[in-house]
């Protein structure tokens, strides 16, 4: 009798897939209008979407969503509702309809163009920025793939400028150009803070995003540190450094892909921005290296750090270089004696302003580095030092002088003073007596004091030494100058003999006149 009774009632509809869910319709229509269309890439042209459609494992809804709405026609930029305004069971839908719908990249270079929806994108990717922060459940796989797609088709666009050649590289300072800015930073910042903060979540499950974030998206991400925006990269930096902290698969082919990046500057093009940025993001590396170092360490430092010093725009990412050639040496002084002999193998000969950079680089390496480590490179690096102790360039000699200001250095010199000195002893005397900036001689007479009280007698066998060399430096000139007079004389002699010999006889040339 009940069966009857409820068969009579009439049956509920079915509901749709838009039905169920009243959020579906403007963004599914949107996905399915980016698909057809396309976007806008960073320099305005149109170019295919990716990524837009969910896998086959992300659920059958969307698909049948899509199917339901051929023939929508509303814009796809109607702003959603917020998280607030729906249940929980519905905010895991509503974020992967948010990030389908930022999944659009505009044309930013000309602001007047697409307000509407370029405000609705902004307020969207704010909204997912704090939903991921205040998450409190795991992202889904699905949800973390189109996170991934919409970061990818944000973020690895093509550039808006074209790369400058070496020439033009050689033709201006890059310290005093003024960085370039994207237009389209108000956008690509939020994208930016929102991977960040999606790495740096809790509920991040490493071992599903690393799915995502593969090898490919990491070369992706590293190519974008040549951004000429310095403020993208330094949210690069930030973001490479918590994958790499967080992803610990990933570690070896980070730093051999930054070790591929490196070699491409050094021996090829000499032409990329991100170059300090990726050095400090390897300076905290190195920093964690365990010891004893790895042998794959020690040939970054040789192969890579090293040859670093060798590009003319050093200046750009000297410090940075410097921390982590410091670093090395804290970790294993051992390394002391290659790093020295390296320094002095790329040291430049036309560059004062490099060799500046390297006598203050030199010294905090030499702080760091103990006696055996020093006596074994101490030969060829004073060498080095006694030509710059030399230079006629006052900041090259001041900056070498003030070595002896340091109280370790000159206490490693002094142990080893009889080698030293008799190298460096003819620049000081030399900088005393000829050398025409005050600031310099006021420096080394100090540095000779240093050595007289520590050694007297050494000082004066090294001044003896200086002396008698100066004599016999003076005689072999004499000898030279002698010789080119003699030399000189022998050839106007030859020439006023060979202007006789051609001259005709007189007679001769008067019979010639007469006939």
């Amino acid at each position: 009798m009940i069966k009857q009774i409820l068969g009579r009632l009439p049956k509920k509809p079915s509901k749709s897939a838009d039905a169920r869910d009243p959020l579906s319709s403007n963004v599914l229509a949107g996905a399915k209008t980016g698909d057809s269309t396309g976007h806008k890439s960073g320099n305005g042209k149109d170019v295919p979407q990716q990524g837009f459609h969910p896998s086959s494992n992300s659920g059958v809804k969307f698909a049948e969503d899509l199917t339901a709405n051929d023939n929508y026609a509303a814009n796809p930029f109607e702003a959603l509702p917020s998280f607030r305004d729906v249940p929980s069971s519905e905010k895991q839908n509503l974020f992967i309809r948010k990030v389908h719908l930022c999944c659009h990249f505009f044309d930013f270079t000309d602001p007047t163009k697409n307000l509407k929806e370029k405000e609705i994108k902004r307020q969207t990717l704010l909204e997912l920025v704090d939903y991921i922060s205040s998450a409190s459940g795991k992202f889904t796989e699905n949800a973390m793939q189109e996170l991934i797609k919409m970061v990818s088709a944000n973020l690895f666009r093509s550039p808006a400028t074209q790369p400058r050649d070496n020439k033009a590289l050689e033709a201006y300072d890059l310290e005093e150009e003024e960085p370039s800015m994207d237009p389209a930073w108000p956008h690509l910042q939020i994208v930016y803070e929102l991977f960040l903060r999606f790495i740096a979540s809790p509920e991040t499950d490493t071992k599903l995003a690393k799915r995502y974030i593969d090898h490919g998206f990491i070369i992706k991400l590293l190519d974008n540190f040549d951004s000429e925006d310095p403020r993208e990269r330094e949210y690069l930096k930030t973001i490479l450094h918590r994958i790499y902290g967080k992803f610990m698969v990933h570690r070896p082919f980070i730093r051999k892909s930054i070790n591929n990046i490196f070699y491409r500057f050094i021996f090829e093009t000499e032409k990329f921005n991100g170059v300090a940025e990726l050095l400090e993001v390897l300076g905290s590396i190195i920093n964690g290296f365990a010891l004893p170092l790895k042998e794959e360490h020690k040939l970054f430092l040789v192969r890579v750090l090293i040859p670093l010093h060798k590009p003319k725009c050093l200046s750009t990412y000297h410090q940075q270089l410097s921390y982590c050639i410091t670093q090395f040496v804290e970790k294993d002084s051992k390394l002391a004696d290659t790093v020295v002999r390296g320094l002095v193998k790329y040291w430049p000969i036309t560059n004062s302003t490099k060799e500046v950079m390297f006598l203050s680089e030199l010294e905090e390496v030499l702080e760091a580095t103990q006696l055996p480590e020093f006596q074994r490179c101490m030969v060829p690096l004073f060498r080095r030092i006694a030509r710059c102790l030399s230079s006629s360039h006052f900041q090259v000699a001041e900056r070498a002088l003030y070595l002896w200001s340091n109280d370790h250095v000159e206490n490693l010199i002094k142990q080893n003073r009889k080698t030293i000195l008799p190298i460096i002893f003819p620049a000081l005397e030399k900088n005393c007596r000829t050398h025409w900036n005050q600031a310099v001689q006021s420096l080394t007479q100090n540095v000779r004091k240093i050595f007289s009280d520590a050694d007297l007698e050494l000082f004066e066998e090294c001044m003896r030494k200086f002396e008698e060399d100066e004599a016999k430096e003076k005689e072999r000139k004499e000898k030279q100058e002698a010789t080119w007079r003699r030399l000189e004389e022998v050839i106007i002699t030859q020439h006023k003999n060979t202007e006789t010999l051609l001259a005709p006889p007189q007679n001769t040339v008067a019979q010639t006149v007469a006939s």
